[in-house]
């Protein structure tokens, strides 16, 4: 095979032109059609003995050129990649350019990795929220641990009252006719959780152990069973037991249960420590967002759609991971929004442009900067994934290529260059949105 020129337009769609001699071509044929004559039924031969002009004669001089082309091409393959000169990112597409009795000329069109240039990437301004630890925040964490240390204790000196859990039996009526789905004996109901229609909780506030009666209540309109929707209802109900929720007491001992602090002021400075944290990392979160949206804004480049139609496809399985680690099929979640995949593709694509966009100015930016990723680097993430993942260290090494691991790392330390670069105002709390939206731009 002979490379006769390789050409890149502005749209980075890379042209090949190859060619190979008509001897080379007329011996691929001849191979294709030994491995091939089997195939064929020719009237007056055994199956698979006609001779090749016969077949030649009754399917076409061309029988069997498509396949000896195409070994051509699978031969020649990564030499054909490599005459492109940059890395490739979409799949070739080959055709005839032209075919003699000497030679045949074949094309290659490919798209590459396009040049990228981008500046300003130092001093980026962005405003991120960097929320203070608050007492009121300290308590609502102190309050959920004791929510889930709490107990039930059963209640009988007193009438119902909200807060309490109401143990009852019900059974609905509309016109005086039990509905479907309006009964149940010995359930809980949370008093004041709103869990059922408006004004039956409401109705067995008041009501004492053993006490039978009637509430009578109106379905809302909007409400989902239709049958029901805006009519007057009578819920028969007797009240078996009432219980309430006992929190305990936010003290050392309480401290001494739930963690490894003897007491209760050393434990809530852990928690205050941990919020912080929190907070840190949901505001260096937000910083590293807005710096990638400023770099795709900032990056020049010609991209290629394939590149984007791969990232599509990539985070198309990354949703189905892990939708499936949550037990939901992704057919299950197109059906549910009413979306086909193609739908759900589209929805996708800004995003997958975006990262596309990021990643090549993140590379461009390495490139700048000098970046480089050790080996002991890739052998710490190699530790860090296998820890995380509780698996064996040579079973992640064996999964996860080295180059991968490397590139990642190398994404990683230019992004944070590139914070630590920025022009960061931190604010307590994100800005009131503005009483009146700013109008649309039209559209071009």
């Amino acid at each position: 095979m002979t490379i006769r020129k390789s050409e890149i337009n502005e749209k980075n769609l890379c042209t090949v032109e190859f060619s190979e001699d008509a001897a080379t071509l007329e011996a691929e044929k001849s191979k294709v059609f030994h491995e091939k004559s089997k195939n064929f039924n020719i009237p007056g031969f055994r199956r698979g003995k006609a001779p090749r002009s016969i077949i030649e004669k009754m399917y076409g001089t061309g029988i069997f050129l498509e396949d000896a082309i195409n070994n051509i091409i699978h031969s020649n393959y990564a030499a054909i990649i490599d005459a492109a000169g940059k890395q490739v990112v979409s799949a070739p597409e080959f055709d005839i350019v032209s075919m003699d009795d000497k030679e045949i000329v074949l094309k290659a069109e490919m798209y590459v990795k396009p040049d990228v240039t981008i500046e300003g990437y130092k001093g980026i301004e962005a405003s991120v929220v960097l929320a203070p630890v608050t007492d009121e925040e300290i308590d609502r964490e102190v309050d959920t641990v004791r929510e889930r240390n709490a107990r039930e204790i059963e209640i009988t000196d007193r009438p119902a009252e909200m807060g309490d859990t109401a143990v009852i039996d019900y059974e609905g009526f509309v016109d005086g006719v039990a509905f479907e789905g309006g009964k149940d004996s010995g359930h809980h109901l949370k008093l004041g959780s709103g869990q059922f229609i408006p004004g039956f909780e409401k109705g067995i506030v008041g009501k004492n152990i053993g006490e039978e009666f009637d509430v009578n209540v109106t379905f809302p309109t909007e409400y989902g069973a239709k049958e029901l929707a805006g009519k007057a209802a009578v819920f028969k109900v007797k009240l078996n037991a009432i219980e309430k929720t006992e929190l305990p007491a936010a003290d050392d001992d309480f401290a001494v249960d739930v963690s490894e602090f003897n007491t209760f002021a050393e434990y809530r400075a852990d928690l205050a420590s941990k919020i912080e944290k929190r907070h840190k990392d949901a505001a260096d979160n937000e910083l590293a967002e807005k710096v990638e949206d400023a770099l795709a804004e900032k990056l020049v480049a010609e991209i290629p759609e394939s590149m984007v139609d791969a990232e599509v496809e990539n985070q198309v399985r990354e949703s189905e991971s892990r939708m499936q680690m949550q037990g939901i099929e992704l057919s299950m979640y197109l059906k549910y929004f009413n979306m086909t995949l193609d739908q759900y593709k589209e929805q996708i694509r800004p995003s997958a442009l975006k990262h596309v966009k990021t990643e090549l100015a993140l590379e461009k930016i390495a490139e700048l900067e000098s970046v480089e990723v050790s080996e002991d680097e890739v052998n710490e993430e190699y530790e860090t994934i296998a820890k995380a993942y509780s698996v064996e260290l040579d079973y992640a090494k064996q999964n996860l290529p080295a180059e991968e691991i490397k590139r990642t790392l190398m994404f990683r330390k230019a992004l944070a260059l590139v914070k630590d670069a920025a022009n960061v105002t931190y604010l307590d709390k994100a800005p009131e949105a503005t009483a009146e939206a700013a109008p649309a731009a039209d559209a071009e």
